[in-house]
């Protein structure tokens, strides 16, 4: 088949952190898909056609490119961060295996992008400087008793833990009880970073102790991150560093 299909990350939001290899991709598109604000990001140009499409309707964006692709175009489907983290890459292999088998035969490629977690981090030190992991708070494809196992068992285990998509209008009370499961399992004093709209105008970066954290301070452009038993705060005269040593020897039994 002569089409491909790009599956792209377009960074948190600075045009400076879109990779090399996805501007060249996009160079090279006849077609681009993706969520709205995202493809509104692409510059339009003669021979390019942009599809923009709503948040929940996923599987039928990744089929629509993959069947675009099909009949030879060169597609990249765009999503923010990265495009492998809770994005689009996995809803286009999931309607690549669901789909017809011509469509194994293309050329698809996942080029990867700076996800918010690793631009949150990077402004505030290096709160996942040791181990870590990453929880989407939204319970739109997950039961919220899941996300309560899997954020208690992470903060037992001692995670510096990264959350997407921490609170949004349809479910404001979620976060409220994210905050005070955390507070029982790692107390009032572990360190609390709030980043939001990262590399963007709106840019806004708090650091504070879980006790004082609200659940308003977060809002579905935020990426939170709490840091382990062992994350430090250094303060310097440019504002605080938030950092989580590289070693843990000793720290549990």
């Amino acid at each position: 088949m002569s089409g491909w299909l790009a599956i792209a990350g377009l960074g948190p939001g600075d045009e400076a952190l879109i990779t090399p290899e996805v501007t060249a991709a996009l160079a090279g598109a006849s077609d681009v898909i993706g969520y709205i604000p995202y493809v509104a990001r692409i510059v339009p140009r003669a021979g390019l056609t942009l599809h923009p499409s709503n948040n929940r309707v996923e599987l039928d964006r990744a089929a629509h490119a993959l069947e675009l692709a099909a009949q030879g175009r060169r597609v990249v489907v765009v999503s923010s961060g990265d495009p492998g983290v809770f994005a689009m890459a996995a809803a286009v292999f999931e309607a690549l295996e669901a789909g017809p088998a011509h469509w194994r035969d293309l050329d698809i490629r996942v080029l990867a992008g700076i996800t918010a977690m690793l631009a949150a981090s990077a402004r505030a030190g290096a709160p996942l400087g040791h181990d870590f992991c990453a929880i989407n708070l939204s319970d739109n494809l997950k039961p919220w008793v899941l996300i309560e196992k899997r954020l208690r068992l992470a903060a037992e285990a001692d995670f510096a833990m990264a959350f997407y998509n921490p609170r949004s209008k349809a479910r404001p009370e979620g976060f409220e009880r994210v905050l005070e499961l955390l507070r029982e399992v790692c107390g009032s004093d572990r360190p609390i970073l709030f980043a939001r709209a990262v590399s963007t105008p709106d840019e806004q970066l708090r650091i504070l102790p879980l006790g004082q954290a609200r659940a308003n301070m977060a809002d579905m452009r935020t990426m939170v991150i709490v840091g382990s038993s062992l994350t430090r705060i250094i303060e310097c005269a440019a504002g605080p560093i938030f950092y989580t040593p590289r070693s843990a020897l000793g720290s549990a039994s």
